[in-house]
């Protein structure tokens, strides 16, 4: 599985999402259930899928799922 495959399994697993429902373009505002509990949520999961631990900084400034790449490529995992 690719790390853009298991970015999106993790994201549609999350908020509940049906895979119709997800694209690489997603804004956070588009997701009903990406609320505080769900940026948690989301953290506690790039960390297991990952390795990666956000800082609440970063997990709380994420607008969309292009962010979540964009963070985990500065730290050296690929998207490609």
């Amino acid at each position: 599985m690719t790390n853009r495959e298991k970015l999106q399994k993790l994201i549609q697993d999350v908020f509940l999402l049906d895979p119709s429902e997800f694209s690489f373009d997603l804004p956070r505002s588009a997701v009903e259930t990406w609320d505080s509990f769900g940026v948690v949520s989301l953290a506690v999961g790039v960390q297991q899928t990952f390795g990666y631990h956000l800082t609440p900084e970063e997990a709380n400034g994420i607008k969309g799922v292009n962010d979540i790449i964009k963070i985990l490529e500065c730290k050296g995992i690929s998207f490609e």
